[in-house]
This record gives structure tokens, C-alpha cells and sequence, in this order.
């Protein structure tokens, strides 16, 4: 997964120069694996990966731990900084670093944040236009206990209450200071920050953002990644030449017409089209595969016989139709008046709600074979999806 540069229409006008700390110099134990945790991968990149590329475009500094830095070195950051024994003083390492370099505002984040979306930078960068500080949070909403062992022992009062994020923005100047001076032990920069008289004004957080700690955090961030999400499409076309009849069958309805369609089943040439994508995605060729037609047992069958083996072929290898987009081609009949039928009559066919099916018809402009009204002709787009 790669993500981009932060939009300029998120960010304030006339951004002073900006830097990155992204703080990933911990060693991560309590997530487990064999690799601190935020370099072990989500979506073919270590969290940190992510985390690094959503600032790009400001100037990043990357704060590792000693043993890291061949892996750290390839990731592209501006800067790559050696931490300290703690986070406080691998910030502090950071700020050094970044002395005499013309910064005018940090952003601080946790290298174990690794889904922090650009509108939430660029939430704490506006803030920072008019504050010392600037810190992503969200309100905290379940009840609070305290307790000991396996009891709980009483309540404690939320109101005022927040739950903290990353990045935390602050004038360069004035966070560098406050580290200077601070003894040591603070939570994150912001307690840093207020011990110098700083103003930290709150911005909203998001709840994407979460801070990988423990082993079942991973499977959290990769689910809001959609790393675990397989994601398959495929297309389908089929044409039915006009012959003599009462009525055309396009998506399982029946719609009265001067001809029929030729076909060895019933010819229904739009649900041909929505089984042959469904097939296509999963790789499994078309109709005449499952179903040939020099089989006499399907001369005359009705198609969604074909859609429903589809569609359950997809339902045993775990998939799950997201959409699916059918185009109906000819100059007649007049497909609208039998949309929704047809919308509703595939919904019913693959077990999905009408608004993941979509029916559509247009002419070829009097062109073609569909033009000269020789036949019909439709295409097909279906999604698949397996988390």
C-alpha cells in the first residue's frame, strides 16, 4: 500500500517549513513476533513503512534504534537519527538534529501509528497557524472503572476526558526548548510541552489511527487497510441474434417484443453476460465451460440456473458479489420501463440487496448489428471480495 502526499487543498496556504519525527526506535515486546513491531509488515510494507509515507512531502526524519538502520536507510526518509534510551530522548535526538536547519514546526508521530490519514495532519497543521501546540484526540466514551485483580473497585468521572493521538505539532523553537529543560519521564510531548507553558490546542482524531500495541492490533490494521481484502472484477459479453417470437428474455423478465432471441437455453443474453463476469473473475472461464452447449439437457434452460451456479462457485471459495454493472445493447425493446424488475429479479437470483445490482441499456445509434436490430448484445462487470 502506498500512500500519497498530502493533499495541498488539506493544507494551510502558506506552510512554513514543516518536519516529520517519526519515532520508531522502540523495541515493541509486547506485540509479540520476532521483529519490534514496527517492523514487521502490514500490507507488503513494515507498519513503520506506512507510518514514514504519509508525511511525504514534508521533510522526514526517521528515529531508530542503532540496530536498525540498514532496514531504516531504505525506506527514503530525509533524515535517519539514532534514538535514545527512551521517547522522550529520542524526540529530543530528533530536535537536535534538525537545529540549524531552517524548521519552523515538527510534527511528532508514533512509528507504530501506521493508517494516520491526511486530513488529520492537515487538521494539526492549521491548528498550529494560531497555537504553540497542536494534538489529534478523541473523546473518551465508554465508562471508566478502576480495579484490582479481577474485581472492579469504583468508577471514575469522563467528562473532560481524552484519549491521545499522533501526530503532536508544536513551533520548533519552542518544543525543542521544553525538551531542554524537562527532566525526564513525560508521556509524549504534549506533557512536555505544557510543562513549558505551552497552549496545545486539541484537533479531532480518527479512529483509524491506532497505535499498534499488542498482538491483536495487527489484524485491526490490516482489516482498516483492507491488506487482508482480496479483491477480484471480471467481464463478460454475449450477443443473441433476433428470431421469430413474442418476447425477449433480458435478466430473468420476460419483456414482450415482435421477435425472441436464438439460443440454445432461453437466450437471455444480459444474465449471459453478468455469469460469464462472475466466471471471468474467478478465473473460471465462461457458460460453455460449465454448461456446453452440446449438451441437450440445457436446450431451452433457463439461465439463472447459470447465474445461481456462478454465483455459489464464487460463495464456496468465500467471495462475496459487491456489485455488478450490466449493459443492455439494442434500439427495442425499450429496456427502462423493465429496469427495476430485472434489478430486482438478479438480486433475488444472487442473494444480494437490489442496490448492489445495477441495469442499464443504451443503443448503438442505429450502428452495428445491434443498430440494424439483427440482435442484443450486453456487457458485464462484477466485483468479488474475500477479507
Amino acid at each position: 500500500m502506498t500512500q500519497a502526499p498530502i493533499p495541498s487543498a488539506l493544507l494551510p496556504t502558506a506552510l512554513p517549513p514543516t518536519a516529520a519525527i517519526i519515532v520508531a526506535a522502540g523495541r515493541g515486546t509486547r506485540a509479540g513476533g520476532t521483529l519490534p513491531k514496527q517492523w514487521q509488515e502490514i500490507g507488503g510494507a513494515p507498519i513503520v513503512a506506512h507510518a514514514l509515507r504519509a508525511f511525504a512531502g514534508l521533510y522526514r526524519v526517521l528515529v531508530i534504534h542503532p540496530d536498525d538502520r540498514a532496514r531504516a536507510e531504505a525506506l527514503g526518509a530525509e533524515l535517519v537519527v539514532a534514538g535514545g534510551a527512551t521517547r522522550q530522548a529520542s524526540v529530543r535526538a530528533a530536535l537536535e538534529a534538525l537545529e540549524g536547519r531552517g524548521i519552523a514546526q515538527v510534527l511528532i508521530h508514533d512509528g507504530a501509528r501506521p493508517l494516520v490519514g491526511p486530513a488529520l495532519i492537515a487538521r494539526v497543521l492549521t491548528a498550529l497557524e494560531t497555537h504553540d501546540g497542536a494534538a489529534p484526540a478523541l473523546a473518551v466514551t465508554d465508562a471508566l472503572w478502576t480495579g484490582a485483580g479481577a474485581l472492579v473497585t469504583g468508577t471514575r468521572d469522563r467528562t473532560g476526558l481524552y484519549r491521545a493521538q499522533t501526530p503532536q505539532g508544536f513551533r520548533f523553537d519552542a518544543i525543542l526548548a521544553a525538551h531542554r529543560v524537562h527532566p525526564g519521564g513525560a508521556a509524549d510531548d504534549v506533557e512536555v510541552a505544557r510543562a513549558m507553558g505551552l497552549d496545545v490546542r486539541l484537533v479531532e482524531g480518527e479512529e483509524a489511527n491506532l497505535k499498534v500495541t499488542w498482538e491483536a492490533d495487527f489484524a485491526r490494521a490490516r482489516q482498516l487497510m483492507g491488506a487482508g481484502m482480496d479483491v477480484r472484477m471480471g467481464n463478460g459479453y454475449d450477443v443473441h441474434a433476433f428470431c421469430e417470437g413474442d418476447g425477449v428474455w433480458l435478466c430473468g423478465v420476460k419483456v414482450p417484443h415482435g421477435r425472441g432471441l436464438l439460443g440454445h437455453s432461453d437466450a437471455d443474453v444480459a444474465m449471459h453476460a453478468l455469469t460469464d463476469a462472475i466466471y471471468g473473475a474467478l478465473a473460471e472461464g465462461d457458460i460453455g465451460r460449465h454448461f456446453p452447449p452440446s449438451d441437450p439437457q440445457w436446450k431451452g434452460a433457463a439461465s439463472e440456473i447459470f447465474l445461481a451456479h456462478a454465483i455459489g462457485l464464487a460463495r464456496g471459495r468465500g467471495y462475496a458479489l459487491a456489485n455488478c454493472d450490466v449493459t443492455i445493447v439494442c434500439e427495442r425493446p425499450k429496456i427502462g420501463p423493465h429496469a427495476g424488475a430485472m434489478q430486482a429479479r438478479l438480486a433475488a437470483i444472487l442473494g444480494v440487496e437490489a442496490g448492489r445490482i445495477s441495469v442499464k441499456a443504451t443503443t448503438s445509434e442505429r450502428l452495428g448489428f445491434t443498430g440494424r436490430e439483427e440482435g442484443i448484445a450486453s456487457i458485464a462487470t462484477a466485483v468479488l471480495t474475500k477479507s
